[in-house]
């Protein structure tokens, strides 16, 4: 078990990926610091989570990542708590199908995808990089998609986004590397979580949001020798399209 002295970030952690790393983490020992738009969905975790795990601790601020202001906000929020950043995972993220040609004329469709998919990471990792830097270790993880691999016909301004947060993060790991940070893209495809809802396809035929939480922590376990680039996972008959 960890020491809950270190703590793990994870933005967008009420639902999905997001909560299946909090679960992860928290079982772990490790003290987690979370966000998410809504302050209800934020308490309901903290209470479920409470109830697994009385001993955890687990931080959680309201917070809407697709503005830079309330990113500096939740990196504050984090800071403040004054603990040695074990990791950060970049979840937060919302999925948008369709078609470049039938997305608004203005353009806002790509700018706010871009402000959730990948700006949000960059602001947020900006604003702990000093202290990760300074502590000489860390790991940072972004989850991408298997959409930041190939196109998809209605990937529209959500494909670019996930080909640009895959860009950001090999460029972080080339730049850090000799400075103690560890890097790793994390790349599912189709996993169990509201953006499926609707579809009317067996559960079975998607990824555990749980089976991607636990590959994270797999890759976080190695030594500070190893790193893992990489990891994609695929449903086990293939992408859904």
């Amino acid at each position: 078990m960890a020491s809950a002295a270190q703590l793990v970030v994870i933005t967008g952690g009420s639902q999905g990926i997001g909560r299946a790393l909090v679960h992860c983490f928290l079982r772990e020992g490790f003290a987690v610091a979370t966000c998410a738009r809504s302050g209800p969905n934020l308490a309901e975790l903290q209470a479920a989570m409470s109830e697994q795990f009385p001993m955890a601790t687990l931080h959680v601020l309201p917070a809407d990542l697709s503005r830079a202001a309330d990113c500096q906000q939740f990196a504050e929020f984090v800071l403040a708590l004054g603990l040695p950043l074990a990791a950060l995972v970049n979840n937060a993220g919302a999925f948008v199908p369709g078609r470049f040609q039938d997305e608004p004329a203005d353009g806002s469709r790509l700018r706010e995808v871009l402000a959730v998919n990948l700006l949000s990471a960059y602001d947020v990792t900006r604003a702990l990089l000093p202290t990760l830097l300074g502590q000489g270790r860390g790991h940072i993880f972004t989850i991408c998609s298997t959409a930041s691999l190939m196109p998809y016909p209605s990937g529209g301004s959500y494909g670019v986004a996930k080909f640009a947060l895959l860009g950001f993060t090999k460029t972080l790991r080339e730049e850090v590397k000799t400075q103690g940070l560890r890097v790793t893209a994390v790349l599912p495809g189709a996993t169990l979580t509201r953006s499926w809802e609707g579809v009317g396809m067996p559960a079975e035929r998607f990824i555990d949001p749980l089976d991607v939480a636990e590959a994270v922590l797999s890759a976080f376990r190695l030594s500070p020798q190893a790193v893992v680039e990489e990891i994609l996972i695929r449903p086990q008959l293939g992408d859904v399209l």
